[in-house]
Order: C-alpha cells, then sequence, then structure tokens
C-alpha cells in the first residue's frame, strides 16, 4: 500500500481544514465574540500537523489505485472529524467529546442529526461553522482538494469515484482538476445564488447565508429551534426550490453550463427524480388536507418536507410525526430513495432505485420469454454487468449494515419506530426520523456507544460504504499498521 502518498493526502486536507476554520474567525470578528481565538488556534494546529504529516516522507511513488483512494478517503473524513469537533469541546458549549464529534460528523456528512436541545444557545461563530460543516461535506473535501491542489499520479479518479456519490463516477471534463472546479463552480454559483434569493425576502444575512450553506449540502442545520417553520412563505419557497435543485445532478447542471438546456431535461435520472417528488407531494396534500384545511399551507408543508426528506436535508416546517400513518409511510420511503447520484444529497440514490426496478422488470420478463435476450437500458445505454453487480452488492452491504447497527442501538431498548428511522436518518444522511428522534426531537437521549455506532452509519451512509469497509477489513488495517512501524523504524 503506498502510505506515504496516503499521508500526503491527509496532510493536505488538515491544510485545507485549517484554512476553512479561519471563515469562523471572521465571523467572531464581526460579532466581536471571543470564541474566534479557539478556532484560530484550531486552525493553527492543523496546518501544523498537516504540514507535519505531509512532509515526512516524500512518495516515490504518486499512484493512487482504488484502495489507497477508499483509505485516503475513509481517513480524511474521520481526521477531518476529530480535528472540527474540537472548538465545540474546548468552548465547552458541547462539553462531552462524543457530542461535539457527533455533532462534527452529522455536518460534514450532511446528515444533520443534532445532540442540541438549544442551538440558540450557540455562539455566531459555532453555528457558522456547523452550518460550514455541511458545506464542505456536501461537494466533498477531495474533490475540493482535487480542484485547488496539483496531485501528479493519473489515477486521482479513484480519489473522485470514492467520495462521490453514485452507482459510477465518471469527468465532465478530460482532466480530473478541470472536472472538480467546474462541480465548485457550480456549487458556488448555486449557494450565492440562493443567499441573494433568501436576503431579497428580508431574511436575517446570517440567517441567510447559513441556512444557504446548509441547504446546499443538502445538510439541515438550523440557526433557530424551530428550523425553518418560523420562517416567512417565500422564504420557505425558496428552500423548497434550492433543496430540490441540490438534489440534482451535477452532471446535469453541466448542460446548462455549456448551453445545452434540453439535454438536461433528457437526464433520465432527474426526470424519476422530479416524478418520485410530485407523486409524493400530490399523495402527501390529499392525505394531509384535513389537518390544514387549506390548500396553500397543506402544498406548501407538504412540498417543503418532500423535498426535505428526499433530498436527505432534513430542515422542517412542520411536525411530521403528527401526519397520518400513510403520509409518515412515504417519507420513511423517500429518506431511502434519496437524491440523484453526483448530487450533494444521501440515500440509496435514484439511479440505482430505477436500475433495480429495470432489473426486476427484465427477470420478469424472462420467466414469461426465457429465450428473449434484452439488456436494461439506462440513461440511453446499455448497462454493463459490473455496474449491476456493484449495485446488487452495495444493497446487500447496506443491509447488513442498516441491520447490524439497527440491532446493536436496539440494546438501549428504545421503542421500534425511533429505533428504526434513527438508523435509516443516519445512514441515508438525512436527520430527522420519526418518534423520539422526529423533527421536533434529536439525537441526545442515546448513549455514547449508540452514538458512535450512528455516527458510522453517517460516515458509511456519506461515502457510499465500502471505502469505510475497506479502511476497517484486518488486511488493510495490517499494511497501514506495518507501513507506519516500518516508517517510525527507518526514522530512528
Amino acid at each position: 500500500m503506498n502510505s506515504s502518498m496516503i499521508r500526503v493526502i491527509l496532510g493536505h486536507v488538515l491544510k485545507i481544514e485549517a484554512a476553512f476554520l479561519l471563515l469562523p474567525c471572521l465571523i467572531a470578528l464581526i460579532y466581536r465574540e471571543e470564541e474566534g481565538y479557539i478556532y484560530l488556534c484550531v486552525a493553527g494546529g492543523c496546518a501544523l500537523f498537516g504540514a507535519f504529516m505531509s512532509s515526512i516522507k516524500k512518495p516515490k511513488d504518486t499512484a493512487l489505485y482504488l484502495k489507497e483512494g477508499c483509505v485516503a478517503t475513509a481517513l480524511s473524513w474521520i481526521l477531518l472529524s476529530l480535528f472540527g469537533a474540537l472548538p465545540f469541546c474546548i468552548t465547552k458549549e458541547i462539553p462531552s467529546y462524543v457530542d461535539s464529534l457527533f455533532e462534527t460528523i452529522s455536518g460534514f456528512t450532511t446528515t444533520g442529526a443534532s445532540i442540541l436541545t438549544d442551538v440558540e444557545k450557540l455562539s455566531y461563530t459555532s453555528l457558522f461553522w456547523r452550518s460550514f460543516t455541511h458545506w464542505i461535506g456536501g461537494m466533498g473535501v477531495l474533490v475540493f482538494l482535487l480542484a485547488v491542489i496539483p496531485l501528479s499520479g493519473g489515477s486521482n479518479i479513484n480519489l473522485m469515484r470514492a467520495e462521490s456519490p453514485g452507482p459510477s463516477v465518471g469527468k465532465l471534463v478530460p482532466k480530473i482538476k478541470s472536472s472538480a472546479r467546474i462541480l465548485y463552480v457550480i456549487y458556488f454559483i448555486m449557494t450565492t445564488a440562493e443567499m441573494g434569493f433568501l436576503m431579497l425576502g428580508g431574511m436575517n444575512p446570517f440567517h441567510a447565508v447559513t441556512l444557504s450553506l446548509g441547504t446546499a449540502g443538502t445538510g439541515g442545520f438550523g440557526v433557530l429551534n424551530s428550523s425553518i417553520a418560523s420562517y416567512s412563505p417565500y422564504c420557505k419557497w425558496v428552500i423548497t426550490v434550492f433543496m430540490i435543485l441540490f438534489g440534482v445532478n451535477f452532471n446535469a447542471f453541466y448542460f446548462i453550463l455549456i448551453g445545452k438546456v434540453k439535454k438536461f431535461f433528457e437526464v433520465e435520472e432527474v426526470r424519476w427524480y422530479l416524478g418520485i417528488i410530485a407523486a409524493a407531494i400530490l399523495l402527501i396534500s390529499i392525505n394531509v388536507y384535513s389537518i390544514y384545511g387549506n390548500v396553500a399551507a397543506t402544498v406548501q408543508d407538504t412540498a417543503f418536507q418532500v423535498a426535505s426528506i428526499i433530498t436527505t436535508t432534513g430542515y422542517s416546517t412542520a411536525d411530521f410525526n403528527t401526519w397520518p400513518m400513510f403520509s409518515k409511510v412515504i417519507l420513511v420511503m423517500l429518506m431511502f430513495i434519496g437524491a440523484c447520484a453526483g448530487s450533494t444529497g444521501g440515500g440509496i440514490k435514484v439511479s440505482r432505485i430505477v436500475i433495480m426496478l429495470k432489473t426486476v422488470k427484465k427477470e420478469l420478463n424472462n420467466y414469461s420469454h426465457p429465450k428473449s435476450i434484452k439488456k436494461i437500458m439506462f440513461e440511453k445505454k446499455a448497462l454493463e454487468h459490473e455496474v449491476l453487480r456493484a449495485i446488487n452488492v452495495y444493497l446487500i452491504t447496506f443491509i447488513i449494515i442498516f441491520t447490524t447497527s439497527f440491532t446493536l442501538i436496539s440494546l438501549e431498548n428504545h421503542d421500534f419506530t425511533t429505533t428504526f428511522t434513527a438508523v435509516a436518518a443516519t445512514i441515508n444522511n438525512i436527520g430527522p426520523g420519526l418518534e423520539m428522534v422526529g423533527p421536533t426531537g434529536n439525537f441526545a437521549f442515546w448513549g455514547d456507544f449508540s452514538k458512535i455506532i450512528l455516527m458510522l452509519d453517517m460516515l458509511a451512509g456519506r461515502l457510499e460504504l465500502f471505502p469505510l469497509l475497506i479502511l476497517f477489513s484486518p488486511k488493510v488495517l495490517k499494511e497501514l499498521l506495518y507501513d507506519n512501524l516500518k516508517l517510525s523504524v527507518s526514522n530512528k
């Protein structure tokens, strides 16, 4: 294993985190908060440790194969979270380090599950950092790394493949660096546009910035205890529209960027995604109309919650715990479906669901017509066997991890719905579940053991399962330990 190259990447990641930590310091200056000194110290620590890691031993081989890409990605996200949690703990705004880490991992993985019972007690500095972790994690820190730092070796696609969501990852343009830059340009433009629209609606600039960061990363950390419920109908609609937009495959937005608007609407996954949203809004609106007795209020709250759940953002304007069972079942189904591949959203992904449905249809057809030979088509292309096999393996792995996590946290003996949706909300990077972890609840009541399981679920869900599983496989851990022992002996 190319451990030297992995260390270089981890060093760069920490230096990038140090740069990101300077932004909360700016917020501290604006609002004259002492917390800024702590963020500045943590930023300095990240920069120094990152510089040390990337200079221990210069790699002779700069190639990154898929295994190294997965290990580097998983370790990057863990290291990012370990350091990112320090400001919350040192400022004592979240005194327990386990709770600080839970909040930080929830932020970076864009989950939005919180242990805070009163978010409004946090300083402006910490509220900003909390929302900013969503924006960093939404597109991915390694995609940012590829965009700004020249990495040689020619196999950097493996970093993007390990971090980017979906059954397959491709380049927008021939060079990975250029593809990463294009993704971040689209990401930044859309985030800025949402900020502008929210401020046009009279929203406080700080709220507009933090909520836009949370929407862009499809994370869901708010700055008020009421989440989005207390904002104007205009602002709610703006956030609804942008949640849906950030759940779209960014490759589709590239068509708009190059002037091929028609091709955007020809993307099969986007059509399915928008169709599922429309159907869910219609069905739930009919089901909950009797609660509201008003068409406008019904459609607004329904559209918001459907958009929030399918894109795995997690904001809320209503307590959907009080909705009829039919509506709650649809929302739970949307939790698992998730957004499009290549978006900032979580879940299994629309493309995988569509391909699995087409696979079932093909198998049923084979029973009726055993001699027929039909290829499964998706996005006007015949799918290779490798893609279908990868989706099947992903689904099996997802079920195993989900079942194991559900069994382990059930030891706390909470009710079935709370336990089931706590795992569903974390592994699908959604945030709120139902009952005790619903939109008016939080995750503070779980014990440390369960929180650690749920943290691993958040990381596994954001990294599409396999990078984290590869990192913790005995063979890889043995290789990493051996390489590091060999390095320490050679340094002596």
